[in-house]
């Protein structure tokens, strides 16, 4: 990788910017993008999915590792003469997608294979990617992203913390979660307000595989966070023609209880008491 032009020498010669509408903050420290690179584990010979790639930092890295292919996929076209001179740098192991992450077929790209995500996620859209990512089918293999790090914090968050929330919940009956470092602002052009995060996620052998149901429980239950769960739960009660008082009987969850109270096991069985329900 040190053979390549520095990185911000490209991006002054092409004078490009960062664009805030895509929350895009460049990442060109080489020590810290092979760091989240080692954070994956041995990609040697690995599929894996680069969503954001910017003018290229992390995958340099990500191909220095062996990852093969590694699957880039930019929305911004602006940076394809950053990226595309890597593409025969690495024989072939780079591929350039230009299109929206958010709706793009992953499966479709890997032709049957898995793949490892490493990202450094654009900030607003992090949170809608991750959601799309648990539900995915069995391509997805770990994951290792940046984030914004309060984003992170709510990711790796447990019961009865302030960051805990729907998607806590989410994540962690999916994978298993691990909060790996914190990447202060000034490591980013331009730096941001906030700082960042790297988080781990493996996926469970035990993930809990009905998603949606789980969303509308954690979105009605957080949605109200600082009620009783039996008001909390009582619209999406009503919807199913029962009340809350009873999903949360079958769900073995004590009416009085507050969201933020409730463990995996807890919103697994409320899940499953609203399955039971319709």
């Amino acid at each position: 990788m040190d053979e390549l032009p520095p990185l911000r020498a490209l991006l002054e010669r092409a004078g490009l910017w960062a664009d805030k509408r895509l929350g895009q903050h460049f990442l060109l420290d080489l020590n810290i993008t092979r760091r989240i690179a080692r954070c994956a584990g041995d990609l040697r010979g690995q599929a894996v999915i680069e969503v954001g790639p910017g003018p290229g930092g992390l995958t340099r890295a990500l191909l220095e590792a062996g990852a093969d292919p590694l699957i880039a996929i930019e929305k911004d076209a602006r940076f394809l003469p950053l990226l595309e001179p890597l593409v025969s740098w690495s024989d072939g192991r780079l591929r350039l997608n230009i299109a929206d992450a958010l709706e793009i077929d992953e499966a479709a790209l890997l032709g049957g294979c898995n793949a490892h995500i490493v990202s450094n996620l654009p900030y607003n859209v992090a949170t809608p990617l991750m959601i799309k990512w648990f539900k995915a089918g069995a391509w997805r293999a770990s994951m290792t992203l940046m984030l914004q790090k309060e984003v992170a914090e709510r990711v790796v968050a447990a019961p009865r913390t302030s960051a805990y929330g729907r998607l806590s919940v989410i994540a962690q009956t999916r994978c298993a979660v691990d909060y790996v470092f914190t990447v202060p602002a000034r490591a980013f052009t331009p730096a941001p307000k906030v700082e960042s995060a790297v988080i781990n996620l493996e996926p469970r052998a035990d993930a809990y595989p009905h998603l949606d149901v789980l969303e509308r429980v954690t979105a009605a239950a957080f949605g109200q966070r600082r009620k009783m769960l039996r008001a909390a739960l009582r619209g999406l009660a009503a919807e199913l023609g029962t009340s809350a008082e009873d999903l949360l009987a079958r769900a073995g969850v004590a009416p009085t209880a507050r969201a933020e109270e409730i463990d995996l096991a807890g919103f697994i069985a409320l899940a499953e008491s609203v399955r039971s329900g319709t």
